[in-house]
């Protein structure tokens, strides 16, 4: 069962009733305090209409991180009231993201719109109790309420003149809406922004129920919320107006408020407002297109808006003992992919050499346009210490590992193609003779092969190093050329510099 505030007695329900995975009781006045961190209960609750985003997948993460640091529960709402935009490949694609980040929830996801009766249930009880009213302005009405507001040059406020009335017919259309105080003030104790206060007169009448009886998502997550037994509300400051119209609705229901804690939202490195330019991207980009590690985007995530002290690389056990919300700060972040970079760089680093190839095998794949069979596999993973040190991404290490699966008869791009023209005449002849006469195909023995025939030359290393590595992987780039030699083994690395040999001649 899902995290739920125990069942007290109330003034309006002499019993709890069960609601699918809810327990739902009404607190009397004496429990209208805010959550203690003794039973902590936080929610990720998405909505459905497209894929979760970086910025989403910060607030999963922080509200994880807080629930885990104090032993209580981290809750997933799918919030999926929109029919029209709400479809099942958003929903796979933020339980694959969340599953990915390893954000794991606890019981199971709750979806929304199949809680809309209790919704529903709840609109027409506060009817029941003059907490809200039967509004029957039509959009002609509201048309003219607007433009009228427009024309002052003042913020639209609905002030229904049915607030006070209840000669309607209750089967004509209309909606529900809430009796909301308008006189007086609201003040919220914000874990993040601090106390704030708004004044009720800028509070509207908002719709609980439409008029074909759908509820708004303003009380579907009012209802959900207190349901579910969520205690500490963190999210985006986009929502800091939200809290105050959701506060009337939950002191109208004289339900337990959460604590709010609204968190800045994240900028790009210029500033604006995060875009896709910025990298505001779903988090399946972050994977699959740029080739980054969970953990990475986890620790960076967390530092986005968070600290602790001058730490920059922070363990997952870290950073459950260390988050908190006092060290959130106020203002919006930035973001900047060279830093993210940098941190996957040393994940990349840290990372087991096994599972590294198993997350890389997959983009070799792509490029050499062939399976790998296990025997590939096994190559791969040998590789990756020679591989990972210099890479910042799955992609870059992919493209250094390219040159252990293609033909011997290598396409070479440019930069390979003039350092083997460039090559003084003959010294591949040489340098492959002696690797040839080695005994022993290891390590010590090819660099003694190669550093003699550089000698010989009279050359640095580095002269023969470059056209050396051009033969052997087509590129002007890879691994060290020891490591290249020792990787692709005697006969394949033979092969290659036999077939270079008279490249520049025939150029």
């Amino acid at each position: 069962m899902l995290g739920a505030p125990p069942i007290r007695p109330g003034p309006r329900r002499s019993a709890a009733k069960r609601v699918k995975d809810f327990v739902v009781a009404t607190p009397d006045q004496s429990d209208l305090t805010e959550a203690t961190d003794s039973a902590v209960v936080t929610r990720f609750a998405p909505s459905p209409t497209g894929f979760l985003h970086i910025g989403g997948a910060r607030t999963a993460l922080f509200n994880w991180l807080f629930a885990r640091h104090h032993g209580g529960k981290f809750l997933l709402r799918i919030e999926d009231t929109d029919r029209v935009r709400s479809t099942e490949a958003a929903i796979e694609a933020i339980l694959d993201g969340m599953k990915w980040l390893d954000l794991d929830w606890d019981g199971e996801a709750v979806y929304q719109f199949a809680r809309a009766s209790r919704h529903a249930e709840v609109a027409h009880d506060l009817l029941a109790r003059g907490e809200a009213y039967r509004c029957y302005l039509t959009q002609d009405e509201l048309a003219a309420m607007r433009a009228e507001a427009q024309e002052k040059r003042v913020p639209f406020r609905v002030r229904s003149p049915w607030r006070d009335r209840d000669n309607g017919d209750p089967e004509a259309p209309h909606v529900i809406r809430l009796r909301a105080p308008q006189e007086g003030s609201a003040t919220i104790h914000d874990r993040v922004q601090g106390e704030v206060t708004v004044q009720n007169a800028e509070l509207d009448d908002f719709i609980l129920l439409r008029s074909d009886g759908t509820p708004t998502y303003m009380l579907s997550v009012v209802v959900d919320d207190n349901d579910m037994g969520v205690t500490h509300i963190i999210r985006g400051d986009d929502h800091l107006n939200n809290a105050f119209r959701q506060s009337a609705l939950i002191r109208a229901m004289n339900w337990r408020e959460p604590v709010y804690a609204h968190v800045p939202l994240i900028h790009g490195a210029d500033g604006a407002k995060l875009s896709k330019r910025h990298g505001a991207l779903g988090v399946d980009a972050y994977r699959d297109e740029m080739g980054y590690l969970p953990e990475a985007v986890n620790n960076y995530l967390l530092r986005l808006g968070w600290g602790h002290g001058d730490h920059e690389i922070i363990s997952r056990a870290q950073a459950i003992e260390w988050f908190d919300l006092a060290n959130v700060g106020r203002s919006p972040s930035r973001f900047d992919f060279k830093k993210l970079e940098n941190l996957n760089g040393h994940y990349i680093r840290e990372a087991d050499d096994s599972r590294l190839a198993g997350l890389v095998a997959p983009r070799v794949e792509a490029l050499v346009d062939r399976p790998l069979d296990d025997m590939d596999r096994a190559l791969l993973a040998r590789a990756m210490g020679a591989l990972k040190p210099r890479a910042k991404t799955l992609g870059e290490i992919a493209e250094g590992a390219v040159f252990l699966f293609l033909p011997d008869r290598l396409e070479l791009d440019e930069k390979a193609a003039q350092l083997l023209r460039d090559a003084p005449p003959g010294l591949l002849a040489d340098v492959t003779e002696r690797l040839r006469g080695l005994p022993d195909w290891t390590s010590e023995s090819i660099e003694e092969a190669v550093r003699e025939t550089a000698e010989a030359a009279e050359l640095g290393l580095g002269k023969l190093a470059q056209p050396l590595r051009a033969a052997l992987t087509g590129r002007a780039v890879s691994p060290g050329i020891f490591d290249v030699l020792l990787l692709l083994g005697r006969d394949a690395s033979l092969a290659r510099l036999d077939a270079a040999h008279n490249f520049p001649a025939g150029a």
